[in-house]
């Protein structure tokens, strides 16, 4: 800033100017003394670091030069209203001129008239602040509220509706057993429908990063060798899909139906993307990131990564689209079925599995999906660990003939969960509440199946209560979405049936129970 020493400055006793020059070079944010023309007479080295090297500071340099076009009606308005005294205007939002500048910069702008002396031309101290990684981490923010805010509600909704369709999908398959001349074809469009209602609930939690994960160390590579025919199938026969996998493949701790669900959503998009046909290359690698890559919640930290590129030759994300490219119920194909959830799902399992997601895209090009894993290394953990078989207190198993207690706050699926068990010969006692089974009970069941949400005492209070009262009673708790009550019950060993379930999975889940000792999850 040697050049900055010959510059202009207003006459003042040299203590005071050497004080204001010192001051004025350490203020970081960017200074600048104008004249009334808005010319400038002095700039300090946070101003020239934020004008960057292609808009080169000197004296009589415009201020307007400083900010992009659009920018500088505004910065004139304020100049003026400064020198025509009274308070000052208030810091307004512009965009910086240096085209090197992120696309989200934005700086803060305020002029101040500084008193002239007797005899001289007014001065203008312009005050320029960059807003940039405050607007970002504001944004952050707000996005993270947003997401909070859907995944409670997702979570909200997702044990009653999921009950809701286990009641229809049960009724379903009861009418089916007790008139087999019925109407099929309806009775399966009912269920088509019920199952595409579960999947969507299911869509929601993983944007939501609240499903409940199962995961375990999977070989990338055969991951990806295993969904590759089903996604063949998927996109027919005028894509091709070239594998490019890494040798060796590197391990990552995943959920592999969740893994495979990113595939194919991912799959699924290239394909729409591909209408005339073109190739879909899927590739494995790796990656050791030394140093933080990207800003904020999208940030790359440094670690060991195991990298998977989903790439097309399509026609391109518009420039206009990519901001909310993750955004849930975001589409740009409304027309043709879009839910705007099939990306939201994938960043939501990929973030909740500890890995990070970026998109590169050309228009008429195509687009890469690039997934970077932490990779694993070491013998795979247990992904709930099973709590240790305790006989009951005469020390043998309970008699399967003995009632399973039931319970279960929804009446319509209390009531067919109870059909369902007693048609397949078991004794059942029914309660609809926790409260309501601890009164009922008096005797050891043969086994407890239980709802986990319900008013008052959750389900796992519920086995809690028994298993003191009769170590080693079997349990089989049910969840249309159990959140930190479902985590608990998981790492207590017992076993978990997520709604909507068919009536074969209930009794195949309960015959299982029963065949375990301790009812433990294996």
């Amino acid at each position: 800033m040697a050049e900055m020493e010959a510059w202009h400055r207003p006459r003042r006793p040299d203590p005071l100017r050497r004080a204001f020059d010192r001051l004025f070079a350490a203020v970081p944010d960017g200074l600048a003394l104008l004249d009334a023309e808005g010319r400038i007479l002095q700039a300090n080295a946070g101003l020239a670091r934020l004008a960057g090297p292609a808009v080169p500071l000197r004296p009589g340099l415009s201020a307007a030069a400083l900010l992009a076009p659009e920018s500088r009606e505004v910065l004139t308005g304020h100049l003026a209203a400064a020198l025509a005294g009274g308070a000052d205007p208030a810091p307004f939002p512009a965009i910086p001129a240096d085209p090197a500048a992120p696309e989200d910069a934005e700086w803060a702008v305020q002029c101040h008239l500084l008193p002239p002396e007797a005899g001289e031309a007014p001065l203008l101290l312009l005050r320029i602040a960059d807003r940039t990684e405050q607007r970002r981490a504001a944004a952050r923010s707000a996005s993270a509220a947003r997401l909070e805010t859907i995944g409670r509600l997702a979570g909200g909704i997702a044990h009653d509706f999921n009950n809701l369709l286990a009641a229809i999908l049960g009724s379903v398959e009861a009418i089916r057993a007790a008139c087999p001349e019925a109407a099929t074809e309806e009775l399966r469009t009912i269920e088509d429908a019920a199952q595409r209602g579960a999947a969507l609930v299911r869509q929601l939690l993983a944007f939501a990063r609240r499903q409940r994960l199962r995961p375990r160390v999977l070989d990338l590579n055969a991951a990806v060798r295993g969904i590759a025919p089903l996604l063949r199938r998927l996109l027919g026969s005028g894509i091709a899909i070239e594998l490019a996998l890494e040798e060796p493949g590197r391990t990552v701790l995943a959920d592999p139906a969740q893994l495979d669900q990113v595939l194919l959503n991912l799959a699924a998009n290239a394909g729409e993307a591909m209408p005339e046909g073109g190739t879909l290359r899927i590739a494995t690698g790796h990656r050791v990131v030394l140093r933080p890559e990207g800003e904020g919640a999208a940030a790359l930290p440094p670690g060991r990564y195991a990298v998977l590129e989903v790439s097309d030759t399509g026609t391109g994300i518009p420039a206009e689209a990519l901001p909310r490219l993750f955004e849930p119920f975001f589409t740009t194909r409304p027309e043709r079925g879009g839910t705007g959830l099939g990306l939201a799902t994938v960043q939501g399992i990929v973030a909740q599995s500890g890995g990070h997601i970026a998109v590169e895209t050309r228009p008429g090009k195509g687009t890469t999906f690039r997934i970077h894993l932490p990779r694993h290394e070491g013998a795979s953990p247990e992904t709930a660990p099973a709590a240790p078989a305790r006989p009951d207190a005469a020390g043998e198993r309970a008699a399967v003939d003995a009632a399973i207690l039931l319970v279960e706050d929804e009446a319509p699926l209390r009531r067919l969960a109870e059909r369902l068990l007693r048609r397949a010969g078991y004794a059942v006692a029914a309660a609809p509440s926790a409260e309501a089974a601890l009164d009922l009970v008096v005797e050891r069941p043969a086994a407890l199946v239980s709802d986990i949400a319900m008013p008052g005492a959750d389900g796992v209070a519920l086995a809690r209560a028994l298993r003191a009262r009769w170590p080693g009673l079997p349990v089989l708790l049910l969840s249309g979405y159990a959140g930190a009550a479902g985590r608990e019950a998981e790492a207590e060993g017992f076993r978990l049936l997520a709604k909507p379930f068919a009536p074969g999975d209930l009794l195949q889940a309960v015959a299982a129970l029963l065949a375990s000792p301790a009812g433990v999850a294996a």
